[in-house]
């Protein structure tokens, strides 16, 4: 008895039917995978490049978005440059319009106490209610009537605004306006002359009264001339704040600044 045939899958052999024809070749197969082969590439690429170029696309409009905030800030930036320029040029017009009005100011304070002295060293209240009248009489009484034939009009005299010292303390100075500016300057030049100066034997001293500004530029010149005065040299202080020596040999020097007068100083020790 023959052997019976093998069951086969139905749908197996129609589908190895349909994609295998009976009459194809092995070449055939190869040309098929490789045009298969071929047409997945292309696919592959243009869907890589799809992505690439919208990814570009992308970063492009981010890179445009910022050139033109680069381009907004350099504008700004330079707007601002402009605006500082001005603001610096304005400033320095200010500075020095503030310069002139600070020399017009101090200058015209010193004027208006030209007619002013000051008193140092006289005993805090001795001057009573009527200050103008006891330190009028005081002047003459100190330097004579040969210097004062009668008691010098006072316009006003007080001592300066500051809190009353307690007993046994530091007097305040003592600020006396003279009605004749003749009058302070001999009262400056005489005591400059005596340069030992009492009352009721107490010692007192008298200076010119210049504005707080004229004496911060003059006590400037302290450490050079206590170094001037070691040296043997004669110093003196011209207003506002200028320095004036006399030479052994009797040449006069003036200097208008403390750098001036230091340069002088070592060119002097150098020599």
């Amino acid at each position: 008895m023959s052997p019976k045939p093998a069951k086969s899958n139905g749908k197996t052999t129609e589908c190895a039917a349909a994609s295998v024809p009976a009459n194809v070749s092995k070449a055939d197969i190869t040309a098929l995978l490789a045009e298969h082969r071929s047409a997945l590439l292309v696919e592959l690429k243009v869907s890589f490049f799809d992505d690439v170029n919208k990814k570009l696309d992308g970063l492009q409009k981010v890179s445009d978005n910022h050139g033109e905030r680069l381009e907004s800030f350099e504008e700004s930036a330079e707007t601002l440059d402009q605006r500082l320029a001005k603001v610096e040029d304005t400033c320095e017009t200010l500075r020095v319009a503030n310069e002139k009005l600070k020399a017009k100011l101090s200058d015209m304070e010193s004027r208006n106490r030209r007619c002013n002295a000051c008193l140092i060293g006289l005993e805090e209240g001795i001057e009573g209610p009527q200050p103008s009248k006891f330190f009028s009489q005081l002047l003459q009484d100190v330097f004579g009537r040969d210097i004062f034939p009668s008691p010098p009009e006072l316009d006003r005299a007080h001592r300066i605004s500051a809190p009353k010292p307690a007993p046994g303390g530091r007097p305040r100075p003592v600020i006396v306006c003279f009605h004749r500016y003749q009058n302070k300057e001999l009262l400056i030049w005489e005591a400059r002359r005596r340069n030992d100066l009492k009352y009721m034997d107490k010692p007192f001293r008298v200076y010119e009264d210049y504005n707080p500004e004229v004496v911060s530029q003059r006590r400037e010149y302290r450490s050079v001339m206590s170094r001037l005065y070691e040296m043997g040299l004669k110093s003196s202080l011209l207003y506002p704040a200028r320095l004036r020596i006399v030479k052994t040999d009797g040449v006069r020097l003036t200097f208008g600044s403390v750098a001036e007068a230091e340069r002088f100083l070592r060119d002097s020790m150098e020599d």
